[in-house]
Order: structure tokens, then C-alpha cells, then sequence
């Protein structure tokens, strides 16, 4: 009886520290499986940190954590024979790719991977534990931090921040903290919006005028009216990043596990390429980078040789500069009216037995894929490269294709009936889905509160389980027209990336919203300290 009783008590024991002290453990993402215990280690000046040839760079990331945040200078060894007080990295090849685990006793810290992914993550939430759920003694220089053990890994392979750049132009220093940011949450994908009707942001050598003039505008429409408002700013607006910068900010991001993927737009949203040169347009007039937003009506004439070797030449620079195997190249909201009313489009449109308008844009779009292809890359777009007609602009009859979008194209799935991505999926592609409902950051609060972006599946409710797998990830979206400050960008981003951070990284069953809440006061603490103005509580969520 005594040692049923006391198998008893230890039963009460283990699941008060998986349960009821988990429950103070705030990490975010939220992990897959969290243990916790009762004892616990003192890091100091003493502790030791083990590496091997592989592990090496994480071990200085995590000497330089300690360093910068605690003032407590860890040694580090590669000597494997230690006993206690240590922080030791490990290899461990059954773990996924960016799965870990980590594991504090007493003794010791043990961090399995499978390779430096693994170990940065794991990394990521060491530093979420110390900053937030530890003692630290400042002037006796020690953290001291309770048993745990966590195993983890990502739900999605695609954790994407798209910001948009082509309507303001915010440069480096913005840019690098957002990526900061992304790699505390372990989201693994910026998406750079570069190119759009308002602006053109990258530099391509063999074709200055792109930001000569594609770079400039003379105004930019403001007021609370946004898309209505007739109020102009009449101060110019411009800038771009040189090629040097843009290697600058991968490698940055290199560094932090994140692969930046460029969206260089096509054929649509074209306005500022068009402005700088012409005879890219359907129309070959002269127009300027328009000063309102919205939809340009102008698009690259896709049936004009010289501007299908304009794009190549582009896309050649992007990939000179971009390691990213995907490359975004838009897609969404082509409006048609003028490949309609030019007599050389339709003339090829009838030679190449293509019926309508979208039918024209697929085999265009297929031509560009094919193109990527043969350089070792993807494609991804928008769910209108499939010819989904999205828009009431569009007339139903032009929107009709018997073409077949290339199968290795990735659909970026943002508008429409859930069944076109359930239709996608089924037919075989790869789907980011961004639904812009759920995942469009410039979107006001009222309407996409906190509580709604965090409770967003990107596997669709009706999705046949077997085709679950083809949902690859998710978007979020910062559409730049209403941010001209870094302050209203930062308002609108912050807390709602961390909810997005948690949808991608944190499986279904284990997410909890008010666990979440908890944990965000800690990075709002982090945000405050870093001077990031987030959006206050009382603005978040919808008024009751």
C-alpha cells in the first residue's frame, strides 16, 4: 500500500509540472510538447558551452546572447567529457529539419537538431525562457531557470511576412528589424513585395530608368477617406534599394534562417515599369508613376518580343541576386481592357488560337514558369495566375481559360470561394494560403482583430484530409498604401505577426488563445525595449 500510495503521489507530482507550472512557461510560437519540473540551474560565468564543427555557429550565437542581454560571459569547448554546468549542442538526425528539442536539468542544457535550423530555433526559445520565465541576478551576474523539457517542431513549411515596399519605401534599418523580429518568432519567409503600380524599389543595371523614374513619384493620395480620399500630400515620394543592399538584407536574413522570396509583378501592376519605359505597355503611351492607388489599368503588352526579353533580363538580375528557389512573380489583377482594344494582341491571341484575355495571361505565365525552370527555379503567384476571376471589374467571358497552369507552380491563394483552393489542392499544386480576410495586415483592427487573425487555418475547413499536405503554409500581408510612417506600419503589424507566428509554427490542438495573450505581454515588454510602437490592447480586439 505504501508504495502504491507513493507511486500515487509521484503521479500528482509529474503532471502538476507538465500541467499546472507549464502554464507559466510563455513562449511564442507555443511549442509542440512542453514538460516542466522543479529544480533547477544557475547559468554564470562558470557555465560551458559544447559545440563540434557543425554546432559551432549557434554556440556563438548563444555566447553572444548571454553577453549582450546578461552581461555573463560563457566559455565555450569542444571537449565532450563534462559532467555539469554546461550547455551542450547535439546532432540528432531522426529530428525534422527545423524540429529540436531542449532539454534543462539541473546539470545541464541539452540542444538536439539535425542541423543548424533545429539548433536556432531551439536557440530562439532558450532566449525566451531566460528573458522571461528565469531568475536573474544582476549584480551577482546569474540566471537561474527551472527544469523543462520541450520537443518541437513546425505544423508548416512556408511561415511568410510579406511586407510591401513598391508604395513606401521604408529602407534597411526598418527591414532588418523585421526580420529580427520574424526570426524571434521563427517565421521563415519575407516575402518583398518590390515592384507595383507606385513604385519600382530594386535596382536592374541593364535598365536604369526602372529607378530613375519607376522609384519617384511627384505626390501620394492620404486622408482618412483612404481609397476615396481626393487629398493629396503634394511632397514627392522615392527611394530603392541598390543590388549591393538587397545582398546586404539576404545575407542578414541568411543568417537568421529566413530565405527572402522577391515578387517582381507581372503583367499587371505594371505602372511603374511602363512609366520609365513606354514600349512596355500595351498602349505605348507615355504615362507617369500614378500618385493614387488602386489598380493601374496599364499592363506589360505580353505578346511584344522586346517586353518578353525586358522580363527575362529583369528576372536574370533578381536571380543573380536572390538564392530563393521560388520566385513570386504576382499575377493578381490584370485588368484586360487594354490587351482587348489593341489590335497587335488580338492579332496574336488569334495566332496562338487564344480565346479570351486569360487564356492569354496562363500561356503567358507558363511561358515566364518555364523560363524560371530552365534556371533551376519556381514559380509562385497570386490564385489568378489559374485564371479564377476574382473581380467584378473583370467580365465573366474574358475570365474563361482552357489553358492549364504549369503543374510546378505555387498558388498564392488570397481571394475567392475557399473551393478554388480546395480545387487547386486536388488538382496538384502547392498552395500558400494568404486569405486576405484573415491574413491582411493593413486591414483596421474592427475587422481583423487579434482574436481572428490567431484562429486562422490555413488548411480549409472542407479540404479532403489527403490533399492536406499541399497546403504548404501561410502568409501574412503588409500592403503598404496607408503606412507612409514606420509607426503606422508598426502598429499595424505588431501584435498580429506573432498570431500569424503561432498559426504557422503550432499545431492545432495545442494553441490556446489565452495562453497566447499571456505570452504576448512578454514580447510586448521585448517591442518596448526595442522601440517597436505595437497597437495598445484596448485596440486589438473588437469592442463588446
Amino acid at each position: 500500500m505504501k508504495v502504491k500510495f507513493l507511486l500515487f503521489i509521484s503521479s500528482l507530482f509529474i503532471l502538476n509540472s507538465q500541467t499546472i507550472k507549464s502554464q507559466g512557461i510563455y513562449i511564442t510560437p507555443r511549442p509542440q510538447e512542453i514538460t516542466t519540473g522543479y529544480n533547477a540551474l544557475k547559468i554564470s560565468s562558470e557555465t560551458q558551452i559544447i559545440f563540434d564543427n557543425e554546432s559551432e555557429n549557434s554556440a556563438q550565437k548563444l555566447t553572444a546572447y548571454f553577453k549582450k542581454d546578461f552581461d555573463i560571459t560563457l566559455k565555450t569547448t569542444n571537449y565532450q567529457g563534462l559532467k555539469k554546468n554546461f550547455i551542450a549542442f547535439q546532432a540528432d538526425e531522426s529530428l525534422s529539419d527545423e524540429g529540436y528539442e531542449l532539454s534543462v536539468s539541473k546539470d545541464n542544457i541539452i540542444i538536439c537538431a539535425k542541423n543548424d535550423a533545429g539548433w536556432f530555433y531551439a536557440i530562439q526559445t532558450l532566449k525566451q525562457i531566460c528573458s522571461f520565465s528565469s531568475y536573474y541576478s544582476k549584480y551577482e551576474k546569474y540566471i537561474e531557470i527551472k527544469e523543462i523539457k520541450i520537443k518541437d517542431a513546425p505544423r508548416f513549411k512556408w511561415r511568410s511576412f510579406m511586407l510591401d515596399e513598391a508604395r513606401y519605401f521604408k529602407g534597411m534599418e526598418q527591414v532588418k528589424m523585421l526580420l529580427d523580429e520574424m526570426a524571434f518568432l521563427k517565421m521563415n519567409i519575407f516575402h518583398w513585395h518590390l515592384v507595383d503600380d507606385q513604385g519600382w524599389r530594386i535596382e536592374i543595371k541593364k535598365y536604369p530608368k526602372l529607378t530613375e523614374i519607376g522609384s519617384k513619384r511627384k505626390s501620394t493620395q492620404i486622408g482618412p477617406l483612404q481609397w476615396d480620399s481626393p487629398i493629396q500630400s503634394a511632397e514627392p515620394h522615392e527611394g530603392f534599394y541598390t543590388q549591393e543592399q538587397i545582398k546586404e538584407i539576404i545575407a542578414y536574413a541568411k543568417e537568421r534562417h529566413i530565405t527572402v522570396v522577391p515578387e517582381i509583378e507581372m503583367p499587371g501592376h505594371s505602372t511603374a515599369a511602363i512609366a520609365s519605359y513606354p514600349w512596355l505597355g500595351t498602349s505605348k503611351k507615355e504615362i507617369e508613376v500614378p500618385i493614387k492607388f488602386g489598380v493601374g489599368k496599364d499592363v506589360y503588352d505580353v505578346t511584344d518580343p522586346r517586353v518578353y526579353t525586358f522580363l527575362t533580363d529583369v528576372l536574370e538580375e533578381v536571380m543573380a541576386l536572390f538564392p530563393s528557389k521560388i520566385i513570386h512573380i504576382g499575377g493578381d489583377e490584370v485588368k484586360y481592357n487594354q490587351w482587348k482594344s489593341s489590335p497587335s494582341v488580338n492579332a496574336y491571341m488569334k495566332e496562338k488560337q487564344l480565346k479570351t484575355p486569360a487564356d492569354l495571361q496562363v500561356y503567358f505565365t507558363n511561358k515566364i514558369s518555364k523560363y524560371l525552370q530552365s534556371k533551376g527555379r519556381r514559380m509562385m503567384g497570386w490564385n489568378e495566375i489559374m485564371g479564377h476571376n476574382l473581380h467584378a471589374y473583370q467580365d465573366q467571358k474574358d475570365t474563361k481559360t482552357t489553358q492549364k497552369l504549369a503543374q510546378e507552380s505555387i498558388i498564392h491563394f488570397w481571394k475567392g470561394d475557399v473551393q478554388l483552393a480546395t480545387t487547386a489542392a486536388s488538382n496538384g499544386y502547392e498552395i500558400v494560403n494568404s486569405l486576405h480576410n484573415f491574413t491582411y495586415l493593413d486591414y483596421r483592427y474592427k475587422n481583423l482583430p487579434l482574436s481572428k487573425a490567431y484562429s486562422f487555418d490555413p488548411i480549409p475547413e472542407k479540404l479532403d484530409e489527403k490533399y492536406h499536405d499541399k497546403v504548404i503554409g501561410l502568409g501574412c500581408q503588409m500592403w503598404g498604401e496607408w503606412i507612409p510612417t514606420n509607426g503606422e506600419m508598426h502598429y499595424k503589424v505588431f501584435p498580429r505577426i506573432a498570431a500569424y507566428a503561432e498559426v504557422g509554427w503550432t499545431e492545432k490542438e495545442h494553441k490556446n488563445f489565452s495562453s497566447f495573450k499571456g505570452a504576448l505581454r512578454n514580447l510586448q515588454k521585448r517591442w518596448t525595449a526595442k522601440g517597436i510602437y505595437f497597437a495598445p490592447d484596448e485596440f486589438v480586439e473588437k469592442k463588446k
